[in-house]
């Protein structure tokens, strides 16, 4: 029973610990550069991940996993890290993180598309709170307007595209990931390949060079932990973990996330903005309610439930 608590709250740290990427990586983002800081980022979670977890040889895992997880893992990542650091704002980066959280109703959405099983009819309005909910939080002040809503996204549409492809993928990943893994889990080779990713995308792209300080490099090293840790963490999580409570604790992560991305960037969010992170979250919760007892429509298996 022991055991079982120090496993669970192993879990319940890569959950706290995933909240804060969104403003950890925004933060390295301004000050070594969008694509070079996010290349920093996943080497030094690599290296982190090498050390503490290792690289399996790759005769344990499949081809198809390889190359349709990895290239959907990197995929995900450069969209993600990219949108954030791209992002005008600092605010506008934290929108980037909320919208990123619409993944889990898409893999409800997905498992439904591919089910031919009776689904709970009161899903899709669920599925539906969730992008009301990124609407609103992307609208601003006023509420729900399509003309502001569009005025917002036509500031910076590659960061806005970057970041809802990347909720897209993600879900995906979880769709197909589970059979094609076969219980195995690549996340070190998946982060060493995101890093070379992200290293051929700077040295092809016109960002300046990177130009570090005591501070920037303190961050580096910390924002690298702490990707880094959430993984190896949520790894020991899952082996003897509750994995109802973890599951269900991941859900909560948009408002973790929102929490933890304005206290790091030291930046105040609009009432408005707060609603619409709190639809996404109900949203989130009320997808995995209407599925839980249905183990055909399961929302992600255990070990591909992902809080960042």
């Amino acid at each position: 029973m022991i055991n079982s608590h120090k496993y669970t709250l192993a879990g319940c740290l890569a959950i706290l610990i995933w909240s804060t990427t969104v403003g950890l990586v925004r933060n390295v983002a301004e000050q070594l550069g969008p694509i070079g800081g996010a290349a920093m980022i996943y080497s030094v979670s690599a290296v982190f991940l090498l050390i503490f977890l290792g690289a399996p040889r790759f005769k344990v895992f499949s081809l198809k996993y390889l190359l349709i997880g990895g290239s959907l893992f990197v995929s995900y990542e450069i969209c993600l890290s990219l949108a954030l650091g791209m992002a005008n704002n600092r605010i506008q980066a934290v929108e980037m993180g909320v919208i990123n959280y619409l993944w889990p109703s898409l893999v409800v959405l997905l498992a439904v598309l591919h089910s031919n099983k009776p689904v709970d009819k009161r899903l899709y309005p669920a599925i539906a709170l969730s992008f009301f909910g990124v609407a609103w939080t992307v609208g601003g002040d006023q509420g729900i307007s399509i003309s502001q809503l569009a005025s917002n996204i036509a500031t910076n549409p590659l960061s806005y595209s970057m970041a809802l492809a990347g909720a897209f993928i993600w879900a995906f990943y979880c769709s197909v990931t589970k059979q094609l893994a076969n219980g195995k889990n690549a996340i070190t080779w998946f982060f060493m390949a995101t890093a070379m990713a992200l290293w051929v995308t700077y040295f092809i792209s016109d960002e300046p060079a990177i130009a570090f300080t005591s501070s920037a490099v303190i961050d580096l090293v910390i924002t690298g932990i702490a990707m880094g840790s959430g993984y190896a963490l949520w790894n020991i999580g899952i082996i003897g973990g509750n994995m109802m409570l973890l599951a269900t604790l991941s859900y909560f992560t948009p408002l973790l996330s929102t929490f933890f991305s304005a206290l790091i960037l030291d930046i105040e969010l609009t009432v408005t903005f707060w609603q619409g992170v709190v639809m996404v979250t109900v949203a989130s919760l009320l997808c995995w309610w209407f599925t839980r007892d249905k183990p055909s429509s399961a929302i992600v298996d255990a070990e591909y439930i992902k809080a960042d």
